[in-house]
C-alpha cells in the first residue's frame, strides 16, 4: 500500500516552544519515511529523554521511549532481534553524548545496521537550560549564571573515532536537506549517525536562528551569508572507495578536519561513508546459524513454559 506524509502523523499534540528545531527535524523524518515507502508496521522509532524524547510520539509507527542515555540499546536490540524493521534511534545531546557516552562508542564498534540522530541545541533544553556536552568551552547562554567550564565534545569526530561508517550533519531549518541525509542514513548498509544542529529558542540565546542564517555577520563585512554551507557544493568527497588502510585513514582525517570548522562556516553534508565494513548482522550469521531466514523475533522461544530454542551451536562458538 503506497502511503503519504499524512500517514506518518499523528493526531498526538506537538508541544515544543515556539521555534524549536525540534518540529523540523520530525518533518524531515516523517517525509523521508514518506519518501522511501516504508509500511508502519516494519519501522520503529527509539527515542531517549529529553524535549526530543517525545519524538516518538509523533511519527506513526511503532515507537518506544526509552530510558536516559539508553536509547541506543534497546534500538540495537530490536535491530538484532528482527532484522527486517528499519530502526530509527533519536535522542538530544546532553543523552547521548552524556550520560549515553559510553553506549555511543560501544555501539559504532558493532556497526549494526541502524540509524542514530541526535538533536544539537547544546543545551539539555527539558531541565531548563544547562549547557550540554556540545556547548563550547566559555560561551554563556542566558540560563547559565557563568561560562561553560568544560570543553566540548565533537559528535561526528567522535562518531568517525568509534566506528560508525556513515557520518553526517544536518541542520533542522533545512528541512528538505536534512530529509535527503535521513534517506541516505536509512539506505546505508551499516551504522549511520546524525548530528542535526537546531536551536533551542527558550534557552540558547547564542545559536539562534539568526546566529546560523549569519545576520551578524553582516555587521562586519557589510554582506551577510549563511553559517552554513554543504559539503557537497565543494567536491567534499566521503566516501572510502577501497578497502585499503590508507584510503580509510585518508578518508577519516578528511572528515575530522572538517569537523573541527565552527564559527563563521559550518559544513553540513556526509562527513564521511565507508560500506566496505560489514555489519554486524554478517557477522552473525556465523556465529547463529540460519540468523537472517530465522531471527530470534521469528522463533517459538518456549513451549509449555520451557524454552526450546537450541543455542549450543552458538555456545560452542564461544569456547576457548
Amino acid at each position: 500500500m503506497a502511503l503519504k506524509l499524512a500517514d506518518y502523523k499523528t493526531d498526538v499534540h506537538n508541544d515544543w516552544c515556539p521555534g524549536c528545531g525540534d518540529f523540523g527535524i520530525v518533518n524531515a523524518l516523517q517525509m523521508a519515511l514518506a519518501e522511501m515507502g516504508i509500511q508502519r508496521d516494519k519501522a520503529v522509532i527509539f527515542s531517549g529523554i529529553g524535549c526530543s524524547g517525545k519524538t516518538s510520539h509523533y511519527i506513526n509507527t511503532y515507537g518506544i521511549h526509552t530510558l536516559h542515555g539508553r536509547v541506543l540499546t534497546f534500538a540495537q536490540g530490536a535491530k538484532l532481534s528482527n532484522p527486517n524493521l528499519t530502526v530509527v534511534a533519536v535522542g538530544g545531546d546532553g543523552d547521548g553524548l552524556g550520560i549515553g557516552a559510553g553506549h555511543f562508542v560501544a555501539a559504532g564498534r558493532r556497526n549494526i545496521d541502524m540509524t542514530y540522530i541526535v538533536f544539537d541545541n547544546g543545551v539539555y533544553g527539558l531541565t531548563k537550560g544547562q549547557a550540554s556536552p556540545t556547548l563550547k568551552l566559555g560561551e554563556k547562554t542566558k540560563s547559565l549564571p557563568t561560562p561553560n567550564t568544560n570543553y566540548n565534545v565533537n559528535p561526528i569526530g567522535l562518531a568517525v573515532t568509534s566506528g560508525f561508517t556513515f557520518v553526517a550533519r544536518g541542520y533542522s531549518y533545512d528541512v528538505r536537506h536534512l530529509k535527503d541525509l535521513i534517506v541516505k542514513a536509512v539506505n546505508h548498509k551499516g551504522l549511520s549517525f546524525l548530528d542535526v544542529l537546531q536551536p533551542c529558542p527558550t534557552y540558547n540565546d547564542i545559536n539562534t536562528r539568526d546566529w546560523y542564517a549569519g545576520v551578524d555577520l553582516a555587521k562586519e563585512s557589510m554582506e551577510r551569508h549563511s553559517r552554513i554551507y554543504k559539503l557537497e557544493d565543494t567536491g567534499f568527497d566521503p566516501v572510502v572507495h577501497v578497502a585499503e588502510e590508507a584510503e580509510v585513514n585518508e578518508k577519516m582525517a578528511q572528515a575530522l578536519i572538517k569537523s573541527l570548522e565552527w564559527g563563521n562556516s559550518i559544513p553540513t553534508g556526509i562527513f564521511y561513508q565507508n560500506e566496505i565494513v560489514s555489519p554486524y548482522s554478517e557477522r552473525m550469521i556465523d556465529k547463529i546459524p540460519n540468523y537472517l531466514e530465522n531471527p530470534p523475533s521469528a522463533q517459538n522461544i518456549s513451549q509449555n513454559g520451557l524454552p526450546t530454542t537450541d543455542i549450543s551451536k552458538l555456545l560452542d562458538s564461544l569456547q576457548v
